[in-house]
C-alpha cells in the first residue's frame, strides 16, 4: 500500500512538472507582452502624478490665514501636456480668458468643454489664443451655459499623459492626450443619439475666426492673443491658430453667434461668442477621433505640426508616447520611500515644475519675434521659450531646472537674450511674447547670472550690454517705458539708492511697493555684480557691489524692520510691521525684512548680531507671521544655517513640507506661480535649497526620503541616502560626502554635478554641533 501511494505521488509530481514546463514560458511570454515598452506599475513614476492636486481651494494653514481672493487657490489645472508643451490640454469649467480665471476648478460641477490652453499654470494672469471643443448629443446647444454637462470626480481620471471623464448629461465618454503642439480627443457617443461637436475660439474680444471644410474633414481657425498689464487690451501680435480634423462623416454643420445658429454656413469671423458646430453620422461607429494641431504662426503651421507630431498614430500610441516622455524626465530624480502619499506629492510637484516656460516655436523652428515687430523668424537650433513668470520662478524653479534638465535651460536662457535683441531691452516679466512689467524687480538678471555661475550660458558682449543697460539706463522714449521696457522707478533708485515714497511708480501694474522694489533691485544688482566679475568688467562690478548694499537704506534700526522712507531720509510715521503696507509687495514689512538673500550676515549686523537675528526669526516663526503661500519668504526657513542654529531650519522646513503641501485638491499653499511653489517642495524633499540664485550654493535642510537618486549630465549620478527620513525624523545627526564627514551647512553646485554619495543620519532630536561652516554672504 505504501509503495502504491508513493508511486502515485511520484507520478503526480511528474505530470505537474510537465505542466509547469509549458506554463512557465507561457507566463513569461504573457508578462513580456504586458510590460513591453512600459514600466511596471510598481516602478512607474508617472503614475504617481496627480494633476488634480491644487485644483481646489487651499486648505493649508498659511493659506487660510493670509490669502486674499485668488491667492487662496493654487490656480493650477489638470493639464495633459508634454513637458514645457506649446499647448496644454485641460477640461474646462470656466469659459473666459479673463485675468485670474483658471480654465478648471475642482469645486465646479459642470464641464463646458476641453480646452487647448496657454494658461500660465498656477498664475493670476490670463489664458490666450485658446480654443475649446465640446461634444454634445440630442438637441444642438452651443452657448457655454446651455451646452454644459454635469460631471463627477468619481468618473474622472486625471494623469499627466491622459485625461478621461464622463459627460453625464449626454452619456458621452471622453479621453484626451497630447503631443508638444497637438492634441487628440477620443469621443464615445451614445448610440442612437444625435452627435455634435462645438468648436469655440475663446476670444473675449470677439475677434476669433473659424471655417469649416467638410470635404477635407477639417475645421480651421484662430483666436488673437491680447496683452494685459502694460499695453492692456492691445494685440499681442500673434494668434492661437488651430486645425481640427475628424474621422467620421458629417450629417450637418454650421456656425453660430451667441445662441443663433446658421446651418450650412462655413465660416464666421470677428463676432463675439461665435464658433462652429459639427454633427456626425454615428449610425455605424459611435467613436469619433478629433485631432487638433496648434501654432502661433499660421493655420498651415498648425496643420504641419499636427502631421509632424501625430501623423497617423492611434490614440493609444500617442498616449503611450506622452507617458514615456514624462517617465524619462521623472526618472532623472528618483525617490524611494514606503510613503506613497508623499511620493505622489513629490512627483506632482515635479510635474508642475515642468509646465513652464512653454515652447513657442513650430516643429520647423518658426516663431513670431518678441515684442513690437511681430514678424516670423526661425530658431535654427533648440527651442524658443515664452511665459517666464520671473518674479516667482527665479527663486527655485529655474535653479531646479538647471539641475534637472540643463540642456533645456540653455535654450531658455538663449530665448531671453533673443527677446532683448528683438525688443531692444532685456525683459523683466516676459509673457505672451511681450514686455509686461507685471511684477517688481528685474529677476531675469538673476536667472541669467545663475546660469552663468553654474557653467551653462556665458553671454557674449552684446548680450551682456543688454544686462548692463537694464541696470543703468531707462528708455529715452516715454512710450517705450510705458510699454514695459526698462526697470520701473530706476531714476529714483539711482538718485537716492532707494525708491522714496514720493515716487508712486505709476507706469506699472503693481504701483508703489517702493521698499520691496529697493530690496529686490539690490539683489538684482548683486547678481549682475557676480556676472560682471566673470566678464572681467571691474568698473561696473564695483558699482554694482555697492548698490547690492542698498537694502540698508530702507532698514529702520529702531524697528529692526524695513520701513517706508521719504526722499528727505525720514521714515514714514504710521507703522505696524505685521500689517500689509502699500510700500510692500503682497505682504508685510516683517515678512519682507528678510529679503536680503545675498547678504544675510549684513542683515544680521544691522539687527545687532546673531542673537537678535535668531530672536526675530523665532518671532516670525512662532507668531505665525511666516506666509508660505507667497514667494518672497520662500528662502526664510533656511536662514538659521547662517546664524548658528541649523537644526531650526531642519525642523521648520519639515513642518512646512508636511503642513503646506498634500496630495488632495487643496494641497498647495497658494498660487503655484508657474511651478515655484512646487519647486520649493522638490528642493525641500531633496534636502537643500538655492537661497541665493547667482551664488552656486544650496543651503542644507535634510532629505525627506530614505534614498534619492539624481541622474546628471554626462552619465554621472548623485545618490542621497537618509537613514531615518522615512520615519519622519527631521534632524541631521551626521552627514558624509563620499564617505568623509561633512560639516558645511551648504553644498556647492560644482560638487553636486560631479555626482557621488551623500549619506545622512536623521534623528528625532537636534544635533546642536552639526554645521560649522556657513553659506556665502556678501559682507563676509
Amino acid at each position: 500500500m505504501y509503495l502504491s501511494i508513493a508511486k502515485a505521488h511520484h507520478l503526480e509530481l511528474y505530470h505537474m512538472s510537465l505542466k509547469l514546463k509549458f506554463i512557465f514560458p507561457l507566463v513569461f511570454f504573457l508578462f513580456s507582452l504586458s510590460s513591453f515598452g512600459q514600466d511596471s506599475s510598481e516602478n512607474s513614476l508617472v503614475e504617481l502624478i496627480n494633476p488634480l492636486i491644487g485644483t481646489g481651494n487651499a486648505t493649508t494653514p498659511s493659506a487660510l490665514k493670509f490669502s486674499e481672493k485668488k491667492e487662496g487657490n493654487a490656480q493650477v489645472v489638470p493639464f495633459v501636456s508634454a513637458p514645457f508643451g506649446m499647448t496644454q490640454w485641460t477640461p474646462e469649467t470656466q469659459t473666459s480668458e479673463q485675468k485670474c480665471v483658471a480654465p478648471y476648478y475642482y469645486k465646479d460641477s459642470q464641464l463646458t468643454g476641453f480646452r487647448a490652453s496657454h494658461w500660465l499654470s498656477g498664475s493670476c494672469t490670463q489664458d490666450y489664443g485658446s480654443v475649446t471643443l465640446m461634444p454634445t448629443s440630442g438637441d444642438l446647444k452651443v452657448t457655454p451655459k446651455e451646452r454644459a454637462s454635469q460631471f463627477s470626480h468619481e468618473k474622472e481620471s486625471s494623469k499627466a499623459y491622459v485625461y478621461k471623464t464622463h459627460l453625464d448629461d449626454y452619456d458621452i465618454q471622453v479621453a484626451m492626450t497630447a503631443t508638444t503642439r497637438a492634441g487628440i480627443l477620443q469621443i464615445d457617443y451614445k448610440a442612437g443619439e444625435k452627435a455634435h461637436l462645438i468648436i469655440h475660439p475663446n476670444s473675449d474680444e470677439g475677434a476669433g475666426f473659424v471655417a469649416i471644410h467638410p470635404e477635407k474633414k477639417e475645421v480651421v481657425g484662430y483666436n488673437p492673443a491680447h496683452r494685459i498689464y502694460q499695453g492692456w487690451g492691445e494685440s499681442a501680435g500673434f494668434s492661437g491658430y488651430f486645425v481640427v480634423q475628424f474621422d467620421q462623416p458629417l450629417q450637418s454643420f454650421g456656425v453660430y453667434q451667441a445662441d443663433t445658429i446658421y446651418e450650412n454656413q462655413r465660416q464666421i469671423k470677428d463676432q463675439k461668442d461665435s464658433g462652429a458646430f459639427l454633427s456626425f453620422d454615428t449610425a455605424i461607429n459611435q467613436r469619433v477621433e478629433i485631432r487638433i494641431g496648434t501654432s502661433f504662426t499660421s493655420i498651415e503651421a498648425a496643420r504641419a505640426n499636427l502631421e509632424k507630431e501625430m501623423g497617423g498614430q492611434t490614440f493609444n500610441a500617442v498616449e503611450h508616447q506622452l507617458k514615456q516622455q514624462w517617465e524619462t524626465l521623472l526618472q532623472k530624480i528618483k525617490v524611494e520611500s514606503e510613503n506613497t502619499a508623499q511620493k505622489e506629492t513629490f512627483y506632482t510637484a515635479l510635474y508642475h515644475s515642468a509646465l513652464l516656460p512653454r515652447i513657442f516655436n513650430d516643429a520647423n523652428g518658426d516663431y513670431i519675434q518678441f515684442s513690437s515687430d511681430h514678424v516670423k523668424t526661425n530658431i535654427a537650433q533648440g527651442n524658443y521659450y515664452v511665459d517666464f513668470s520671473m518674479w516667482d520662478t527665479f527663486r527655485a524653479l529655474h535653479p531646479l531646472l538647471t539641475l534637472w534638465t540643463p540642456q533645456r535651460v540653455k535654450d531658455m536662457m538663449q530665448s531671453l537674450y533673443l527677446k532683448a535683441a528683438q525688443g531692444g531691452w532685456l525683459p523683466i516679466f516676459p509673457a505672451w511674447n511681450n514686455y509686461t512689467a507685471a511684477m517688481i524687480g528685474d529677476h531675469v538678471q538673476i536667472t541669467l547670472a545663475d546660469a552663468v555661475v553654474k557653467g551653462l550660458s556665458l553671454p557674449n558682449d552684446q548680450e551682456y550690454a543688454y544686462l548692463i543697460q537694464n541696470a543703468f539706463e531707462s528708455p529715452v522714449s516715454n512710450e517705450e517705458y510705458i510699454q514695459g521696457k526698462g526697470r520701473r522707478a530706476l531714476d529714483s533708485y539711482l538718485t537716492y539708492n532707494y525708491i522714496p515714497l514720493e515716487d508712486d511708480v505709476a507706469d506699472s501694474f503693481h504701483k508703489k511697493e517702493q521698499v520691496s522694489r529697493t530690496l529686490e533691485y539690490a539683489f538684482d544688482d548683486f547678481g549682475l555684480y557676480q556676472l560682471a566679475l566673470i566678464k572681467g568688467d571691474s568698473v561696473h562690478a564695483e558699482i554694482l557691489k555697492q548698490r547690492a548694499l542698498n537694502y540698508k537704506k530702507v532698514f529702520s534700526p529702531s524697528d529692526l524692520s524695513v520701513r517706508g522712507r521719504y526722499a528727505d531720509g525720514t521714515f514714514i510715521e504710521d507703522f505696524d510691521n505685521n500689517i500689509r503696507q502699500s510700500y510692500i509687495t503682497e505682504g508685510t514689512p516683517f515678512q519682507y525684512t528678510w529679503f536680503v538673500p545675498h547678504d544675510v550676515q549684513g542683515l544680521m549686523q544691522l539687527m545687532g548680531g546673531q542673537a537678535v537675528f535668531n530672536q526675530k526669526l523665532d518671532e516670525l516663526r512662532n507668531t505665525g507671521q511666516y506666509w508660505h503661500g507667497n514667494e518672497p519668504g520662500h528662502h526664510i526657513p533656511f536662514l538659521y544655517n547662517y546664524s548658528g542654529q541649523a537644526w531650526k531650519t531642519q525642523a521648520w522646513v519639515k513642518t512646512i513640507a508636511d503642513e503646506e503641501y498634500g496630495n488632495g485638491p487643496g494641497g498647495l499653499s497658494g498660487n503655484d506661480d508657474a511651478g515655484q511653489m512646487s519647486a520649493w517642495y522638490v528642493f525641500a524633499s531633496l534636502g537643500f535649497y538655492p537661497v541665493t540664485p547667482s551664488v552656486p550654493q544650496y543651503v542644507i535642510s535634510g532629505p525627506r526620503f530614505e534614498k534619492i537618486t539624481l541622474e546628471l549630465e554626462g552619465g554621472k549620478r548623485l545618490v542621497i541616502n537618509a537613514i531615518g527620513a522615512d520615519q519622519g525624523r527631521p534632524y541631521i545627526q551626521e552627514m558624509r560626502w563620499n564617505g568623509k564627514p561633512y560639516e558645511k551647512t551648504y553644498l556647492q553646485h560644482s560638487d553636486l554635478i560631479q555626482g557621488g554619495v551623500i549619506d545622512f543620519v536623521m534623528g528625532e532630536h537636534p544635533n546642536l554641533n552639526w554645521g560649522t561652516t556657513k553659506p556665502y554672504s556678501l559682507s563676509d
